[in-house]
């Protein structure tokens, strides 16, 4: 009689990030349990892949196959599936119990990984970048502490949260110092916009697949490892110094959407960003939803102003505005920098591109009908970054204003001139992040003296 008890047959719910680590962190040398498939959303064309087996470990010999997400009550009834685990990020709490719902009714169980079950240690300390959304302003908030790291003579070693969209098999662990790192890897438009301006300050970008290795050797290179979070998710790796940011131009989204909730009561610092372009009663309001949620937290404001290269070259023009990808779909901002900063410019129009659309790019309008008069940077693939091209070329604009962080006319061929804006961090009021962050080095012994802050 054999009385080896049966593998409990798992569906991981995912969008090429958080899935993968799970994975790799809960379930891939655990015998109890059988990965049958992973599930994909938010990202285009990132189904029909494969999970490697050099991956995926000795229990999966032929990898892992990745379906549509649409595909998941028919992949459970199929494969007798017992439990659906979800692992990716910025959905309404709401969005997430739809999808416990169709789990549960397809015969499954629904299940929730926590922060303690999925963070890995560092040898080094860490500082993470997290948000209650996607677009608040992580991005240049991790570039600005960089900075001010580098400047106490600190190497820092910058973590991305993950975005393998291409062959996983090479994208395991990724080191990126150089352009031509970004052009080897065949990065996309969306990893491109968080690496270029890391690497344009000098730091080294590390990311990929598996982040025990990646972590492994980011703490063997660095005094001090700066987790560049991505979406609206808590880190990968256990941070001792947690900056959360919320978002006044979206006052009540601290405790709407998951797992941006999760990481606000994480948080040791709440950075209230944007106070520059928020609305006072929203900035309070904001500020009223932290202390009821994480009284412990200490909450510090920032400003988030808006560069724009060349505003003569804007003013009195028909103005096609590009925006960070990103930010304006799952991110549910209408609009972005670049249209605020072609706005102020004076700009004679700002155009609407969803009449030059070509159909890659109309469907992406379809699916986020919120989108304003702004066309997200969409190069998830060869054909949507061609499609993008297309749509540019084919507006009736004077000129573009592009707030991709990534830098079009390296990626792309238009046939009018690109003005590049986009957003920076800047300190508001007491305390100051600067000091905060003082005093934490000196307490990892980090630093022996006074740390200039910066603006």
């Amino acid at each position: 009689m054999n009385n080896k008890p049966m593998r409990k047959r798992l569906i991981i719910m995912g969008a090429a990030g958080r899935d993968f680590h799970n994975f790799n962190q809960v379930y891939r040398d655990n015998p109890l349990v059988e990965v049958v498939a992973f599930t994909a959303a938010q990202i285009s064309g990132i189904a029909k892949r494969r999970y490697p087996p050099c991956l995926a470990g000795s229990l999966y010999a032929d990898g892992i196959p990745i379906f549509e997400e649409s595909e998941l009550e028919n992949l459970i009834k199929r494969e007798k599936i017992d439990q659906v685990v979800f692992s990716y990020s910025d959905l309404t709490h709401a969005e997430v119990m739809h999808l416990a719902s169709r789990s549960l009714s397809a015969g499954a169980d629904f299940l929730l990984l926590g922060p303690e079950r999925t963070m890995l240690s560092a040898q080094v300390p860490v500082i993470a970048v997290s948000a209650v959304r996607t677009g608040c302003g992580k991005s240049q908030t991790a570039r600005w502490l960089s900075k001010l790291l580098r400047h106490q003579g600190l190497k820092v070693a910058v973590i991305r949260h993950p975005m393998p969209y291409g062959s996983l098999e090479k994208q395991m662990v990724q080191h990126f110092a150089t352009h031509e790192d970004l052009n080897s890897a065949n990065c996309t438009i969306e990893e491109r916009e968080e690496y270029e301006p890391h690497i344009d300050m000098g730091n080294i970008v590390y990311a990929g697949v598996d982040y025990g290795l990646i972590i492994e050797q980011a703490a063997s290179e660095a005094d001090i490892i700066l987790w560049d979070g991505g979406n609206n998710d808590f880190p990968f790796i256990r941070p001792d110094l947690h900056l959360v940011l919320v978002d006044p131009l979206r006052p009540g989204d601290e405790t709407t959407h998951h797992p941006g909730e999760v990481v606000l009561r994480m948080a040791d610092i709440v950075v209230i960003a944007k106070v520059d372009s928020a609305a006072d009663a929203d900035i309070q309001k904001v500020q009223e939803a932290v202390q009821m949620v994480n009284p412990k937290a200490t909450i510090v404001r920032a400003a988030s102003p808006i560069a724009l290269e060349d505003p003569e070259a804007v003013r009195d023009r028909r103005v096609l505005v590009v925006e960070d990808g990103p930010t304006t779909t799952h991110g549910g901002m209408a609009y972005g920098a670049g249209y605020v900063a072609a706005t102020r410019a004076a700009a004679k129009e700002i155009i609407n591109p969803r009449i030059y659309a070509v159909p890659e790019i109309a469907e992406v309008y379809h699916a986020y009908p919120h989108i304003g008069r702004v066309l997200p940077a969409m190069g998830y693939s060869a054909t949507q970054l061609k499609a993008l091209e297309e749509t540019i070329n084919r507006a009736e604009a004077d000129v573009v204003v592009a707030a991709t962080p990534s830098n079009l006319v390296n990626l792309i061929q238009v046939n009018k001139p690109i003005i590049r804006a986009h957003y920076e961090f800047a300190e508001v009021g007491q305390p100051k992040l600067s000091n905060l962050v003082e005093q934490f080095l000196i307490r990892q012994a980090l630093m022996g003296r006074e740390l200039c802050a910066l603006s």
